[in-house]
This record gives structure tokens, sequence and C-alpha cells, in this order.
């Protein structure tokens, strides 16, 4: 094919609108402009990134900062090139009026998660990194996307919630103020033990344990007369970003507790039941003979 051949290829027109013709080269320089701009704005958007995070930014603002910059240019750069390409915007009426369609058919949910995302990345009930329980689940988030949020299970597995979820629906956040949970281990001990001694013994553990907060105090409770036993509460507070380091601190407490006692003849009691039977029982042993 000769360039004359090829630039008349090129110009051919393929429709016209409002006195404006869209030519074969117009259609291929849009996907190769848009593509080009693309690449630059990844660029300076990783680059934009690597500062914020060099200032210590939280990681939730710098993936809400780079969301922002990331819509904002494409948004501008699209009508900078359809600008530059003399291509008018109303020539994409009918683009409109397809999402329009599109919307009114079964898109809600996809709009009202995208809003719903935006709202989460800009008033941060939920960030990057906080403890979440939804439902039955529990995990670490780990990103928040337009559509749904990404989130770590304690299993190792990665749910992804819809976003509309999250704002319509409760959800217990461990670490929207701070890192501070509360905890408890209960114990068991036979009736005619030495409270006070429990108590003495179980407040000492609390105050050795490195990982249990100073502040709040932690505290023991004698918590009621049970059937079996006399009950008791060890309450403590934990710096913990998950469930797991809780129940490690629960673990070991535990293991103290049975150590300790067992060095000071406290008996951890377990169900038991008194029989007490009215009148005579008359018990006979009866040989089988062949």
């Amino acid at each position: 094919m000769s360039l004359a051949e090829l630039q008349s290829a090129l110009s051919f027109v393929l429709f016209t609108y409002n006195d404006v013709q869209i030519t074969v080269l117009k259609v291929i320089q849009v996907p190769l402009v848009l593509f080009l701009m693309w690449f630059v704005v990844t660029w300076i958007g990783r680059l934009i990134k690597k500062a914020l995070l060099a200032k210590n930014l939280g990681p939730d603002a710098v993936h809400l900062f780079t969301r922002i910059y990331l819509v904002v240019t494409i948004a501008v750069l699209v009508f900078t090139s359809l600008e530059v390409l003399n291509i008018p915007l109303t020539a994409f009426a009918f683009v409109s009026g397809a999402i329009a369609i599109g919307v009114g058919f079964g898109a809600q949910n996809i709009i009202n998660n995208f809003i719903s995302g935006w709202i989460l990345m800009w008033e941060r009930p939920i960030r990057i990194g906080d403890f979440l329980e939804v439902g039955t689940a529990k995990g670490v988030v780990e990103t928040i996307n337009t559509r749904s949020t990404r989130i770590r299970r304690n299993d190792g597995v990665h749910m992804l919630v819809p976003n509309s979820q999250l704002l319509e629906n409760t959800v217990t956040n461990w670490t929207l103020i701070d890192r501070n949970a509360r905890s408890f281990v209960n114990v068991g001990v036979a009736y005619g033990s030495d409270v006070v001694l429990v108590e003495k013994l179980m407040k000492q553990i609390l105050d050795d344990h490195p990982a249990i907060l100073k502040t709040p105090a932690s505290s023991v409770l004698f918590d009621d007369f049970a059937d079996s036993s006399l009950t008791f509460s060890a309450i403590f507070w934990v710096c913990a970003e998950s469930e797991a380091p809780l129940r490690q601190v629960r673990s070991e407490l535990r293991f103290s507790i049975y150590k300790v006692f067992a060095e000071n003849n406290i008996t951890i009691a377990f169900p038991q039941r008194d029989i007490h039977i009215d009148g005579e029982i008359a018990l006979t042993r009866r040989n089988n003979q062949k």
C-alpha cells in the first residue's frame, strides 16, 4: 500500500456529527493518546504515593489521595484529548444514553457500591489496617476499592465485602479509636479455697505479664457462687491489632494460673454432682453358673 493510499484510508470519514467529521485517523488517535496519557498518569501517581509514604502518612490517607488524583487526572486528560483531537463531547452522547439505560436495568448496585466506596475513603469510618467484625467474620482491612473492601480473615482467607454493606449494616471496628482491646479469663476454684489468696495470685499474674497494659488497670472479680465452683474473672487490656494476640495472651494467662494454683494447693474445680437417695438400697450379687 502506497503512502497516498494509506493517507486516503486514514482520512476516510466514518460518520459526521454536527458538521464534525470523525475519520479513521481520529478513531485510532484517541486510544493511542489515552494509552500514552495513562502511562504518564500512573507513573506520576507512583511518585506521589512514594512521596506521601515518605512523609509517614497513614496507608488509608495515601490510598484516598491517590484515588482522587487518578480520578481527577483521568477526567482532565479525557476532555483535553478530545479537545486536542477536535472531537466534540456531544459526539459521545449515545454513550451516556447507553449508560443511563444500563443503570436503569440493573447497575444500581454498582453505582451504590461505587459511591459507598468514596464515602468510606473520605469519612474514614473504616481504614486500612483496622480489625473489623462483619457478621460472624473477623479480619483486617487490606484495601478499600471503589466497589468492594478486601478483608483478610483470621484463618487467612480473603473476603470481599461490598462497600454498601459496610455502610448499611452494623460493623464492629475494634481499632477505630485506638488499638486497645479488653479481654478476660474465667477460672473456677473448689469450694473451701482461700478466695483472698486466689485474688492475690491472679492479680500478680496479670501484673507480671508484659503484654497487659497498666492503664486501664487490670482487675480480678469474684463473679459468682456457681454450682460446682467459686468463679473468678481476670479482666485486662491489651494493645492488639487483631484477635490473634488476644488469644495468645489468654492462653499464656491460663498456663500461668494453672501453674501458680498448683504451687499454692488451690484446686481448679470441675463439674460434679452429689446424689442423695431417700430409703434403703440393697445390693445383691448373682452368680451365673452354667
